[in-house]
């Protein structure tokens, strides 16, 4: 029987999504709960991956299992054997041809930026803590050309560029409430590290270091070395998932 669920963790002490040699993955700690339950190994196919320190509301994933199992049952299962920095949310049976990796149409990111001197022990390695406050005029204005097909090559980790870095990235937006600042981004696919560079750029033109020209001429190619910084990975959340019809999730259940 083929299964989708909805996945959610704080990634601080994780070394991302995939299962590693070296440190400890999500996906690891997904495939142990669904072994302890089945009593066989059983892998799980992710809607994307994450970095290590990277959080997820909304990650996707599907499997399988011999066993016909109510959906409500095998959320509290699996989640009995979870540690309590990962929970599933949501499970729901899938047609056989679903794949949450293959499947999704989109994918959507948000990361959380707080800027001022002080920071809510509460979010401490839940947002980056910015100090200082950027120039919302140019960081729209700049964010606003990140929508659109266009190589992102400037927007990957140099060591894991693919030979085609052409992405589609469907809406990207800024908002502001009070000292906290929401970047979000949807897209076909994304780069390793490419979210976490889009901030870093809009930090660039933020300061006033660079401008929004300086960031256009980026999306038509280029080396890493020309863009910004990379942002931290604990204001990064991967959001949501988008599913067509027929699918167990059409934007994966949770807005």
């Amino acid at each position: 029987m083929k299964y989708a669920a909805v996945v959610g963790y704080r990634g601080t002490s994780f070394s991302g999504w995939q299962r590693q040699s070296s440190g400890t993955g999500v996906q690891e700690k997904i495939e142990d709960s669904l072994r302890i339950i089945s009593g066989r190994e059983t892998s799980v196919t992710a809607a994307g991956r994450t970095d290590a320190g990277v959080h997820s509301r909304g990650q996707v994933v599907s499997f399988e299992l011999e066993k016909v199992w109510r959906p409500d049952k095998l959320l509290l299962a699996m989640n009995f054997h979870l540690p309590p920095d990962v929970s599933v949310m949501k499970i729901a049976h899938a047609p056989q041809s679903f794949d949450a990796r293959r499947s999704a149409l989109w994918r959507e990111y948000r990361y959380l930026i707080w800027h001022g001197n002080a920071l809510p022990p509460l979010l401490r390695g839940l947002v980056w803590w910015n100090k200082f406050r950027w120039n919302r005029a140019e960081t729209l204005k700049a964010c606003s050309l990140y929508e659109g097909t266009h190589d992102f090559g400037a927007f990957c980790k140099t060591t894991e560029r693919p030979e085609r870095s052409v992405r589609t990235v469907h809406r990207a937006t800024l908002r502001r409430k009070g000292d906290l600042t929401i970047f979000t981004v949807r897209g076909n696919a994304f780069l390793t590290n490419m979210v976490r560079i889009m901030v870093g750029n809009l930090q660039a033109v933020g300061y006033g270091k660079k401008d929004a020209e300086w960031l256009a001429s980026l999306l038509s190619g280029g080396a890493r070395a020309e863009s910004a910084m990379t942002a931290p990975p604990e204001g990064l959340y991967f959001w949501r998932v988008g599913y067509g019809e027929g699918t167990p999730f059409r934007t994966n259940g949770i807005e």
